[in-house]
């Protein structure tokens, strides 16, 4: 592979009405046999699968890096996040189960947790194959089948994914690709045999997604935006959050849904932190993102670097400085002068009413705010529509706690930011959406309970 940003690589057709059927009855066949296999036959397969994303970790990663921009480095952490997550979830299938209840009179009732059938995946393009696999991993051990739709600025990498399901044993059209923008989502989500929905995107896709769901009485999981809040207090261990503030803003280019991108340091220590951000963000290694060395790659096209561009000049505007980076950035070598880059971009000066804190800009970009007191920073840290994540630093281990449990957010770091283990589960609050990825949680997503009354003796009739 080599890397040519900002040229074509490859040209997909869009799936229109006529595929999404067709991928959808294929998925809907393929559930008949998925469904009727033990919960240990599932298991196998998808260890399989596992051990095949484990084993082509480097062909993977460098085909995502190619799909996304991000920087080698971090597509491996990806694709390593994708094969425990099928692993975690091969290790619940076989585990799945419904209750015994013991009624008077020797009968009994139990309880079946059944698949719900075909199941939509929507996935976005800032981690297109590591989102395909937390949201086939759970669908799949539940039972279920799924039709994924990437986003098409990058539609390559979960092609290989559907090829992997495939050799490792899944029954022919259980996890299928269908390729295309919104139209493409707009037949997947009205599609009669469609069962569930879950997307990842941005909060105004997620209302249409809910809105087409509701007309076929379809459930949704939705893991939309965020504007999420890092508090730092003074009594932190300032080395350690310097680096947990850069986690938060400058992964994938900034571009994360999560991202920590409000930050709220305590007054004492502002100019002190505020000096070693900025250090640390301007020797972030910039440029191809397929060398080793590099850690910051390109954004994903054109028009979104030209809008986080124009958060920039709007901070600047409203009175926000720009401590660092910010303009746009052309490697040396010439093949990436055409390339998406930017320098990551510290904004000091910040109040709480700019649209840069107030709006998801979905770029390395960090806002740094002052505050003064544990119950000024909580009020004001939860004074936004979103509520996916929230961190703190601090070494008062009791005002960590204190402070989390009164954050209005779904996902919370203490001492760290941007740690996402499958074992935990991942989603939020309030604007931000709702249902959840990983953990155990997102198996209750993926299957309907079905209760089963029996009854040992005569029935007594009331007639």
């Amino acid at each position: 592979f080599k890397m040519y940003p900002g040229r074509v690589i490859s040209k997909l057709l869009c799936s229109g009405e006529k595929e999404v059927d067709l991928a959808v009855q294929s998925a809907k066949a393929a559930f008949k046999i998925w469904s009727q296999m033990s919960g240990m036959e599932r298991s196998r397969v998808l260890l399989e699968a596992a051990r095949i994303i484990r084993e082509q970790r480097e062909e993977i990663a460098t085909l995502e890096t190619i799909n996304n921009g991000k920087s080698i480095f971090e597509a491996r952490v990806d694709i390593d996040i994708s094969w425990q997550c099928l692993e975690y979830y091969a290790g619940l299938a076989g585990s799945l189960a419904g209750e015994h209840i013991q009624l008077p009179g020797g009968s009994f009732g139990y309880t079946r947790r059944e698949p719900l059938g075909v199941c939509v995946g929507i996935g976005a393009w800032n981690y297109p194959f590591q989102i395909a696999c937390w949201k086939s991993a759970p669908a799949l051990a539940c039972g279920n089948a799924m039709v994924f739709k990437p986003s098409p600025f990058t539609p390559i990498s979960v092609v290989r994914l559907a090829e992997i399901f495939t050799e490792a044993g899944v029954p022919k059209g259980l996890f299928n690709v269908v390729q295309g923008g919104a139209a493409t989502g707009q037949f997947l989500c009205h599609h009669p045999d469609v069962a569930k929905i879950s997307f990842t995107g941005s909060v105004p896709t997620g209302i249409k997604i809910m809105e087409m769901a509701a007309k076929g009485i379809k459930p949704v999981t939705l893991e939309l935006g965020g504007k999420s809040p890092l508090i730092i207090f003074s009594d932190c261990a300032l080395e350690n959050a310097v680096n947990g503030a850069l986690m938060a803003n400058f992964l994938t280019q900034g571009e994360v849904c999560c991202n920590g991108t409000r930050v709220f340091v305590e007054r004492k220590i502002l100019d002190v932190f505020t000096k070693e951000v900025v250090k640390h963000t301007q020797k972030i290694k910039i440029g191809d993102p397929l060398l080793e060395d590099t850690r910051m790659g390109a954004l994903i096209n054109r028009p979104h670097l030209d809008r986080v561009q124009g958060f920039i000049k709007q901070a600047k505007e409203q009175g926000a400085e720009v401590l660092c980076g910010g303009d746009l950035y052309v490697p040396d070598d010439p093949k990436l002068k055409n390339g998406y880059y930017m320098r990551p971009c510290v904004l000091g000066n910040c109040t709480d009413d700019m649209t840069c804190v107030k709006e998801e800009i979905f770029g390395p970009v960090m806002s740094i705010l002052p505050f003064d007191t544990e119950e000024e920073v909580v009020e004001r840290a939860n004074n936004t529509k979103f509520g996916l994540a929230g961190g703190v630093f601090t070494r008062d281990i009791q005002k960590a706690h204190r402070v989390v449990a009164a954050l209005k957010a779904g996902m919370c770091f203490i001492n760290n930011y941007n740690i996402s283990p499958v074992e935990l589960p991942f989603g939020g609050y309030k604007a931000s959406g709702f249902g959840r990825e990983n953990g155990r949680a997102a198996i209750e997503y993926y299957l309907q309970l079905k209760t089963v009354c029996v009854e040992m003796g005569d029935v007594e009739s009331v007639f």
